[in-house]
């Protein structure tokens, strides 16, 4: 069992800044992904930013929306993954969710945190 627990959203006007934390405890497992998603009202859940593991190397992606604005950084000594977001749009404003997936004792598992809300003003 993963534990995953989010930090660091809140208001801010538009053009401002973020950071959002995720802070994992519980289980060691293989990784596979582990990143951000978003829910803006009324649409679907988006990627925001990930670590993928190819061939156990971490490649970093990010959704189209928030290339060049948003910065997703890993901390291993204290199991955080962080995403700094700047020159924050209205558009950016959403639940924000923590993610992982991977491989616990071959079985192939995921999680998600609770939830970060980020509300951003024009």
């Amino acid at each position: 069992q993963v534990q995953l627990d989010e930090s660091g959203g809140g208001l801010v006007q538009a053009g401002g800044s973020l950071r959002l934390s995720c802070a994992a405890s519980g289980s060691t497992f293989r990784l596979n992904t582990v990143g951000w998603y978003c829910q803006a009202p009324g649409k679907d859940s988006e990627m925001v930013a990930r670590f993928r593991n190819v061939s156990n190397v971490l490649i970093t992606e990010y959704g189209e929306f928030v290339k060049g604005r948003f910065t997703i950084s890993r901390d291993n000594a204290e199991n955080t993954v962080n995403l700094q977001m700047n020159s924050l749009k209205p558009e950016d404003t959403g639940v924000y969710s923590c993610y992982v997936d991977g491989w616990l004792g071959g079985v192939y598992r995921y999680y998600w945190g609770q939830g970060t809300q980020v509300t951003v003003s024009s």
